[in-house]
């Protein structure tokens, strides 16, 4: 059986990063994320792509976005590196998704479908302890003691990104940019929707269901 290449799509709070991990896990695969690829290699040199700086680190250092043409790099460079993967919060835009294309081949896409209700209630319940940086959830894995964190008793506190306005700003830009990419992948044929409403579980099943069927 070859080493899958998987890609998954799913606006945030949809559960991408738990069950890539899960996937990663199962098939003993890379779990490759542009943050974790970024935080990987940001002090590579790319003096040479007439960027405004030469390495991703001071970009991130300055507080800026770091272009698609570096992000394209250090993905191709996280992807040339594994046997099978499962890639995570890239392609972002269409531009990516096709120069995606110039550089691997998919077996299957996959898309958490989850509704938009259900994804702010998802966002809006985390809590981070200002402490460690555990998270919690106060639905689905809430600590032991409200508000107060499991390991290090620490606060419980909601970060300004998970608040609804700003949740519901995210889930816009998400839905502006990167719902072209699922369309996108949808008429290569390639696109499997999976429910993302069911527990972790049933999600995981479903979603190696669909993995054992493409390789």
């Amino acid at each position: 059986m070859s080493e899958p290449h998987v890609l998954l799509l799913g606006a945030p709070g949809a559960g991408k990063g738990t069950q890539s991990k899960r996937l990663a896990e199962a098939f003993d695969i890379e779990h490759v994320t542009t943050g974790d690829a970024l935080r990987t290699n940001k002090d590579m040199d790319i003096g040479h792509m007439d960027t405004e700086y030469d390495t991703p680190r001071a970009y991130m250092e300055a507080g800026e976005l770091v272009p698609d043409a570096v992000v394209n790099e250090i993905v191709k460079t996280a992807l040339e590196e594994a046997d099978g993967y499962v890639l995570d919060g890239y392609p972002r835009n269409l531009d990516q998704a096709e120069y995606l294309s110039e550089i691997t081949d998919l077996d299957v896409v996959v898309f958490l479908d989850v509704n938009e209700s259900e994804l702010v209630d998802r966002l809006t319940g985390r809590r981070v302890c200002d402490e460690c940086g555990a998270n919690y959830h106060v639905e689905f894995s809430p600590p032991a003691t409200e508000g107060v964190c499991d390991d290090c008793g620490g606060d419980l506190i909601q970060r300004d990104d998970d608040t609804e306005e700003t949740v519901r700003e995210r889930l816009q830009v998400y839905e502006d940019n990167t719902a072209p990419v699922v369309e996108h992948y949808r008429e290569a044929g390639i696109l499997v929707e999976v429910d993302g409403e069911g527990t972790p579980d049933e999600v995981f099943e479903s979603i190696s269901d669909e993995v054992d069927a493409a390789i």
